[in-house]
């Protein structure tokens, strides 16, 4: 039980901080960005889609040249594709493991549950067997509502990662192409 319980507040604490990390910035789409950004209709970034075009235009204008910054622009964004994985491969971790950890205390209380049978013990007690089976089924139960949530909000984080690496690199496909 105070596995699952310590994997739930990790869990949640990795959940949250993906989702904060993933913020984007503006719903608008790249191409209006980097021209807003750069005409200077925009300038303080939101989020992670915003600052990586900020940073973009900053390198453009020191590097200079259309296809000459790709490689400065390549080495820039690493640590946005480090950010956009942070935290992903513990949440699935967790979400794996939860079920297992559930079924390992329902195997170890219904052992326990025999062992009780077995020396006449659990019929002195209220509830006998079912009271037994029950307390042991309800560490399954638990490591089920740990990695169902954990495993839909993942999945959607990961979906957004996805998408927000696809606009980095639409990023750079227009900062170098149009040689802004």
């Amino acid at each position: 039980m105070w596995p699952l319980a310590v994997s739930v507040v990790i869990l949640w604490y990795s959940l949250g901080y993906r989702f904060h990390t993933l913020k984007r910035g503006s719903n608008a789409n790249v191409r209006n960005l980097v021209r807003k950004f750069n005409e200077g209709i925009r300038t303080k970034p939101r989020g992670m889609i915003d600052g990586a075009i900020v940073e973009a235009l900053e390198i453009t204008k020191q590097y200079g040249g259309q296809e000459s910054c790709r490689p400065y622009l390549d080495d820039a964004f690493a640590k946005y594709t480090v950010m956009l994985n942070q935290g992903r491969v513990l949440i699935k971790t967790i979400v794996i493991t939860a079920p297992l950890i559930g079924l390992l205390g329902t195997v170890t209380g219904m052992i326990e549950t025999f062992d009780s049978l077995a020396s006449a013990e659990l019929f002195s007690q209220s509830g006998g067997i079912a009271g037994g089976i029950s307390q042991a089924l309800f560490t399954t139960q638990l490591g089920l509502v740990v990695a169902v949530p954990g495993l839909i909000l993942g999945r959607i984080l990961d979906k957004k990662a996805s998408t927000m690496e696809l606009e980095l690199e639409q990023i750079k496909d227009i900062v170098c192409s149009e040689g802004i």
